[in-house]
């Protein structure tokens, strides 16, 4: 069995980020233990796709989405194609596996009056964690960067006088991202007061915990779903949705469709066009408004 082979081929050569690697070797983890329960060894390099698909059956069994499961299959999948890479197997056991059919799931964004409620009618306080939450929320709103993007946003990728930013997308893919000037604002509001922490043990990372350390993920999460549990009846309230969110506000006052994919790091249209459908919605409200005939 290759598994530590395999994370460190993911992680050194294909670019994966950790929660990615963490998954799949969790993933190939629990196979390896239904193998061995199920054939009595441990040799998965050997599995045949008849020798597979119990696992599979296994996994519908105890209700999982065909979402969950496909995400299994495709860790699986990966082991094996590396496999193939360095010669160890000559026959991939799932070439002939299709997914698991899936509904689309439908991620609602905030409106552009929740997102105004947010900034003007909840009371931030003027304390550092006040105004480093504040600039949490600004930046997914106004420039679209992931959680993971944010929490390694490091000082040195930051240039105020530019009114820009770097951030390290997914497969280590560096974009420079604009900032609104009342975003730079902001962001020089946040680093007086981050200056005037007593410690800061995590010095090169930009977003600190009053403590001093790195700020983590499920603090940003718990941020986000906060302050937006006060304006929003949405079910779900997080940092994705906000990221979302400026996708859907941008397409629909009119943004290029490629430009929103430069901006969100897409490496495809494909993964771009999941933000359209709050596009048109919009664009057929304007439509029937508009139309002579719309009102019928």
């Amino acid at each position: 069995m290759s598994v530590p082979a395999f994370t460190d081929y993911l992680q050194l050569e294909k670019n994966y980020s950790r929660h990615t690697i963490r998954a799949y070797e969790r993933d190939m983890l629990e196979f390896t233990a239904f193998f061995e329960a199920e054939f009595d060894t441990d040799e998965i390099d050997t599995a045949t796709y008849g020798m597979i698909r119990p696992w599979i059956v296994h996994l519908a069994d105890q209700d999982l989405t065909n979402r969950t499961i496909n995400r299994k299959i495709a860790a699986l999948k990966a082991y094996y194609r590396f496999l193939l890479k360095i010669g160890s197997i000559t026959v991939h056991p799932l070439r002939k596996h299709k997914a698991l059919k899936t509904v689309q799931k439908l991620e609602l964004p905030f409106s552009e009056a929740e997102m105004e409620l947010v900034e003007q009618a909840l009371p931030f306080e003027d304390t550092f964690e006040g105004i480093r939450d504040r600039l949490v929320i600004e930046l997914f709103y106004t420039t679209g960067m992931r959680r993971a993007e944010l929490l390694q946003l490091q000082m040195a990728d930051l240039n105020l006088k530019e009114r820009n930013l770097k951030v390290l997308g997914k497969r280590n893919k560096e974009r420079i991202l604009p900032l609104l000037d009342g975003t730079t604002a902001l962001f020089e509001r946040y680093l007086t007061a981050r200056e005037r922490l007593e410690t800061r043990k995590d010095e090169a990372f930009v977003f600190l915990l009053k403590s001093g350390n790195k700020l983590y993920e499920s603090l940003v999460y718990r941020i986000i779903n906060g302050y937006f549990s006060k304006v929003s009846s949405k079910t779900k309230k997080s940092p994705h949705i906000l990221r979302h969110t400026f996708a859907t506000h941008l397409l629909n006052k009119g943004a290029d469709l490629n430009s929103v994919k430069e901006l969100l790091g897409h490496s495809s249209l494909a993964s771009t066009q999941v933000y359209t459908h709050n596009s048109i919605a919009e664009l057929q409200r304007i439509h029937a408004k508009a139309h002579p005939r719309g009102k019928e």
